[in-house]
C-alpha cells in the first residue's frame, strides 16, 4: 500500500476484466499525492465528419491491414470493437473519480481518437 509516486497504464486498461476494481488498486498502491495517467483509445469527439470517417476506417481498413500484416484480421476486429465498447471520455473520468482520485481530467489528441486521463491521490 501507498509506495508508488506515479501509476501509468496505456493502450491496456481496456483490456483488463474489471476496470472498476484496477482503479482501485492503483489508487491503493499510490504514495499520498501520488500520480495516475492513463493513456488509452478514446471515442471521437466530432460527430458530423470526423466520428464517420473514423468509423469507416476503424471497422473497414484496420482489420484488413491486420488480414494483410499479421494474418490476423480477428485480432484487430477485436481491437476495434474493444474501443467501442470501452468508457469515453467522461464516463471514465467518473470512474477515476468513484476510485478515490481527484482533481481527475483528461487531454485529447487526434480530435478524441486518444486520451490521456490524469488523477491524484489526495494528500
Amino acid at each position: 500500500d501507498e509506495n508508488f509516486d506515479l501509476y501509468t497504464i496505456a493502450f491496456g486498461l481496456r483490456n483488463v476484466t474489471d476496470v472498476d476494481m484496477a482503479l482501485r488498486e492503483a489508487h491503493r498502491v499510490l504514495k499520498p499525492g501520488g500520480r495516475y495517467l492513463c493513456l488509452e483509445f478514446s471515442q471521437v469527439v466530432e460527430e458530423k465528419i470526423m466520428r464517420p470517417l473514423y468509423d469507416a476506417y476503424s471497422f473497414n481498413v484496420i482489420p484488413e491491414i491486420g488480414r494483410l500484416v499479421a494474418n490476423d484480421r480477428d485480432s484487430y476486429q477485436y481491437l476495434v470493437e474493444s474501443i467501442r465498447k470501452f468508457s469515453n471520455q467522461d464516463e471514465l473520468k467518473g470512474r477515476l473519480e468513484k476510485a478515490g482520485f481527484v482533481n481527475v481530467n483528461y487531454t485529447n489528441y487526434s480530435g478524441g481518437i486518444v486520451a490521456i486521463h490524469e488523477g491524484w491521490k489526495e494528500l
